[in-house]
């Protein structure tokens, strides 16, 4: 294992003290705890946005606290969920008085600890609604949409839910578009290599140099099909076509993309795959409003990327194209 960094239990403190240190006018911790961030920028009677979930995928999750997105962040160990307890600190620190929306991905340790502390904010007096992202369609057949694991995509929800709030919408207002755009979006990726969690050492799966996974979930889990590597255009197809055929996107929808990578994949690579996804939707009469190309939801050191659509309307684009400024994404009004 190669990697730049001290001691392996003190991988994640000290990411977060260099996020701190590198934006001392944005950023601060709650409740003496590393773990517990926030944006110092507040907004009375505002509903605050909390997320949470484990280190390993800058951007994801601390990287979207700031104007116009999240208010709060609690963060976990690498690939490990926060605790309930931190999550209610980042509650208490972000509530204006007009109640919180948590928005996570569906993942057990996650659901199981905001919804413990739901019920603590509640006994606090903080009133909490929740709305769990999960738009993997590798991990959940159609019909099935509540098994599948929140990826990448989560962004679109973020981003849609704090130009909401930022609007002094009530809670029920937020809750329901943040709940608008997790219906639909959907998102499919691809690895071509595995990641290494500090603490354990080594690699928690394996591919061979002329193989890809195509499903592979930002934690290593399993995809729905291994084979040989195929050119970009034919990895494309293996995660476009699904997408698409899943909501279903048809022709005359407009859509927003998301190109991730996955923490070891070069921009050119990205923009290759856009190349023929562009192309694809534009051959299907899908209208496409923005395109996002970059890393939004990584997996440490993981090769691979993956493609996020958004079905969009009226509101859903409005709210899309609202500026937002966090230490790790930047947008002026569309």
């Amino acid at each position: 294992m190669k990697k730049i960094m001290n001691k392996a239990e003190d991988f994640v403190d000290e990411m977060i003290e260099g996020i701190l240190a590198a934006n001392p006018g944005e950023l601060a911790t709650v409740a003496d705890d590393l773990r517990c961030v926030v944006n110092k920028n507040k907004m009375a009677g505002k509903v605050g946005i909390a997320t949470g979930g484990g280190s390993g995928h800058l951007p994801l999750f601390l990287g979207y606290v700031g104007d116009g997105m999240l208010d709060g962040c609690s963060v976990g160990g690498v690939f490990q969920s926060p605790s309930s307890v931190q999550m209610l600190e980042v509650t208490k620190a972000i509530d204006q008085g007009a109640g919180v929306l948590y928005i996570y991905g569906n993942y057990g340790g996650d659901i199981l600890n905001f919804d413990m502390a739901a019920e603590m904010a509640d006994v606090e007096g903080i009133r909490v609604e929740q709305v769990v992202a999960g738009e993997d369609v590798a991990s959940g057949p159609k019909g099935e949409e509540s098994k599948r694991r929140g990826v990448a995509g989560i962004f679109y929800v973020y981003k849609i839910a704090g130009a909401k709030a930022a609007e002094l919408a009530t809670l029920d207002e937020v809750k329901r578009v943040a709940a608008k755009a997790a219906a639909n979006v959907r998102t499919m990726g691809v690895a071509l290599s595995p990641c290494i969690v500090p603490e354990v050492g080594k690699p928690s799966f394996t591919l061979n140099e002329d193989e890809m996974e195509i499903g592979m979930g930002i934690h290593g889990e399993p995809g729905i099909r291994r084979g040989k590597l195929k050119p970009a255009d034919g990895i494309v197809d293996e995660m476009l076509i699904p997408i698409l055929d899943d909501l279903p996107y048809v022709r005359g929808d407009e859509v927003s993309v998301l190109i991730n990578g996955l923490g070891a994949t070069p921009k050119e690579e990205l923009y290759i795959m856009y190349r023929w996804v562009g192309q694809v939707l534009a051959e299907k009469g899908i209208k496409v409003f923005k395109v996002y190309i970059g890393e939004f939801a990584t997996s440490m050191e993981m090769a691979g990327a993956s493609i996020s659509l958004i079905k969009l309307d009226d509101e859903l684009r409005d709210l899309l194209s609202k500026p937002a400024h966090t230490p790790f994404f930047e947008q002026k009004q569309l």
